[in-house]
């Protein structure tokens, strides 16, 4: 599995570092110290993403599964809809992808935008729409309807959310499928529907990561109204 996870890793980060290099050569001319810095910064991602997708992959995914496989036999709907929200939550919190976004905006609108309190308004909505999918797997509702309502919603909020928090509740919604949220969240729709007699994983568990994503889409344009 280390070999795997290192291979993928090399093909997806190497060409973007081949490319950097070959243009370093022919076009580019960076300071010798600006480039060395790159390749060790190249260096340190590949290393990282290694260890991370490992750590996923051998702890935090099966762990996923198996709360996701335990909560159906408590019979409580109000812990599984918890339980479901604070997974979902402490996963975007602690995505990577959510925190260079977030960190992104607060520098380029001078804190007008506050990165911290935007990392926890992403939080709620991924949280909220995790235990929405999980209301969904239990009453069998079809995520049909529950996009087509979804973005309805967005459809209308987007006539009322001042312009600048538009492109960034997109933006919001797009970084929460990262390495650290989609496993987890997967990992618990697949668990929890696969205790359900007469239920199907792949019906139900996936299609979670693309209903999670509108949440944050919904939370931040509330936030853009709200403030503004």
């Amino acid at each position: 599995m280390r070999k795997k996870l290192t291979v993928e890793v090399l093909k997806a980060i190497l060409p973007l570092v081949i490319a950097i290099i070959i243009m370093q050569f022919a076009f580019i001319k960076m300071p010798l110290g600006l480039f060395l810095q790159f390749l060790a910064g190249a260096v340190m991602a590949i290393a990282g993403m290694i260890l991370f997708l490992l750590g996923i992959e051998t702890g935090i995914l099966l762990m996923g599964e198996a709360i996701g496989a335990e909560l159906p036999k408590r019979r409580s709907l109000s812990l599984i809809v918890g339980i479901a929200f604070l997974i979902g939550f402490a996963a975007t919190i602690a995505e990577p992808d959510v925190i260079v976004l977030t960190g992104q905006i607060d520098m380029v609108s001078q804190g007008t935008i506050s990165g911290s309190f935007l990392v926890y308004v992403i939080g709620i909505g991924i949280a909220f729409f995790v235990a929405m999918a999980m209301l969904r797997i239990v009453f069998n509702f079809r995520m049909a309807y529950l996009l087509a309502a979804s973005y309805f919603i967005i459809l209308v909020l987007s006539f009322f959310t001042p312009p600048e928090f538009v492109p960034v509740a997109f933006d919001a919604g797009g970084v929460t499928t990262g390495p650290m949220t989609v496993p987890i969240i997967m990992a618990l729709g697949i668990g929890f529907s696969s205790v359900l007699a007469g239920r199907s994983a792949i019906s139900d568990g996936f299609g979670l990561i693309g209903l999670a994503s509108v949440g944050p889409i919904i939370t931040v344009m509330l936030m853009g109204i709200i403030l503004h």
